[in-house]
């Protein structure tokens, strides 16, 4: 079974080199498939994905009618450690220093289904159409619900924490059979996609703006001149060609924890990987593959960065690996290949399946002492080595030892460990030595999420599980 996730930018025969849809030369029909929903996204929003809002072009949330601001020179928003004293980032974080702490049990943050850390500490919640923070200080979460797009009736996946006082909460909608829009006018704009939440000076919860500002150079002028195209409310669409809606659904994240890039955020969609900074993205780049003349690519579950800077990308069938340009406006460009250098373009694993079978990866990470290491929820751990940047498969070792071939998340941290969430078997880590062992400080069978801040003195693993958020120290 093949699912319809691409086209050619906007349909399933694609003309676009490899990986992004930047460089196509000219649009193609509509989709041919029939569309499913993602595997892991919950059910659909109770709202109809086609049905026209009320207002779409004139609610409090639309954001983007007037032109933005350069890539980031938006000021930040209030919401440092006090709630209200301005985005300072303390010298230590003011969290619990044991080596385990139960924030389920301690600060009553229930079992949410996604969190996130922003760059002030505070711990962002997300529990359906509801959003949490707990501020450091603070004995229990303050909560807000129906922002944004939860307003709305869209249902909520991640979150990701961003500058101090700063979240990115992500959502799904329902695929287009042609995702190649007339209008920007068009209310399947507003469908979906990423909110900007916000901590006020006064400790409320309040919807930031919905992601709409696209950031890209234009390179076919030659003068690195930017194209906003076009600079209004049409939420997070290809920054190459506005008219196509692809990316719909935000199924992962991933904040830039240092380096470089520190403060930026990756979210894997049903189409690829979209770059943010600030209240601007760029969108989107994804490794495929080809069959009979059509460009296939998954569901992206697993983003990581990797211990370069690297981005690392994976989805139901493939994955890649690409450094990115300090310029946000060219996260896209795939031509000359020397702006966004990849180090494995479009790859797969023959050892796990044919490349025409599902894989479902679900973590890309790299341990400190260089290893690639992908989780799949079906076909368990695997250890990937580099074969030839552009060689169409990549070496895979199965990583022995493990309870279940079941995994939904990796994380790798400084200490040169590797956790790996398991579905049902709990959390594991696999140390510097590769001696892999039970975690049994962390309650809950099923985990759900991993998120590794290395910012915190010392360094702290956000463990999300079935029973709720453990904080594990020192790694």
């Amino acid at each position: 079974m093949i699912r319809k996730l691409l086209g050619a930018c906007g349909a399933v025969v694609m003309v676009a080199a490899a990986w992004a849809c930047s460089d196509s030369t000219a649009p193609v029909g509509p989709g041919q498939e029939g569309e499913l929903a993602p595997p892991d996204a919950g059910p659909p929003p109770t709202e109809d994905a086609g049905t026209t809002p009320p207002d779409a072009g004139g609610s409090p949330e639309d954001a983007g009618t007037q032109e933005p601001p350069d890539a980031g020179t938006e000021p930040e928003p209030d919401g440092g450690t006090d709630g209200g004293n301005g985005p300072q980032q303390p010298a230590e974080d003011p969290w619990p220093k044991e080596a385990s702490v139960n924030y389920t049990q301690r600060f009553g943050v229930g079992q949410p289904q996604s969190v996130a850390v922003d760059d002030a500490f505070n711990v962002w919640l997300l529990a359906g159409n509801r959003i949490g923070v707990l501020r450091p200080g603070d004995t229990q979460p303050r909560w807000a619900s129906n922002l944004g797009q939860a307003g709305r009736g869209f249902s909520s996946t991640v979150i990701c924490g961003g500058s101090a006082g700063r979240a990115y909460v992500g959502y799904y909608a329902r695929e287009l059979d042609n995702p190649q829009r007339g209008s920007y006018q068009d209310p399947a704009f507003l469908e979906g996609d990423l909110d900007a939440v916000k901590l006020t000076p006064e400790g409320t919860l309040v919807l930031e703006e919905h992601i709409t500002r696209s950031f890209r150079r234009n390179r076919d002028k030659g003068d690195g001149s930017l194209t906003w195209n076009p600079p209004n409310n049409t939420g997070i669409r290809n920054s190459n060609d506005w008219r196509y809606d692809e990316d719909r659904a935000v199924l992962s994240c991933v904040k830039v924890m240092s380096g470089r890039d520190k403060g930026e955020v990756y979210i894997g969609t049903n189409h690829g990987v979209t770059r943010i900074r600030g209240l601007d993205y760029n969108s989107h780049r994804h490794p495929v593959w080809w069959e009979n003349g059509s460009q296939r690519a998954g569901y992206t579950y697993a983003v990581g960065i990797a211990q370069d800077g690297d981005v690392l990308m994976a989805n139901d069938w493939t994955f890649g690996i690409v450094t990115p340009n300090a310029d946000l406006g060219l996260w896209d460009a795939m031509t000359p290949k020397t702006l966004n250098p990849m180090k494995v373009e479009s790859s797969y694993l023959p050892e796990v399946n044919p490349l025409a079978e599902f894989d479902n990866w679900r973590g890309f990470q790299q341990t400190t002492d260089g290893r690639y290491y992908l989780a799949s929820k079906d076909h368990g751990l695997w250890e990937m080595s580099i074969i030839s940047r552009g060689n169409p498969w990549q070496e895979g070792t199965r990583v022995q030892g493990l309870p279940t071939q079941g995994l939904t998340a990796l994380a790798a941290t400084d200490d040169g460990s590797l956790f790996i969430g398991t579905a049902g078997s709990g959390l594991w880590r696999m140390d510097a030595d590769k001696n892999l062992s039970r975690v049994v400080n962390v309650p809950g069978r099923t985990v759900k999420q991993l998120v590794y801040d290395p910012n915190g003195t010392p360094a702290m693993l956000y463990v999300l599980t079935d029973a709720g958020l453990t904080v594990l120290r020192g790694h």
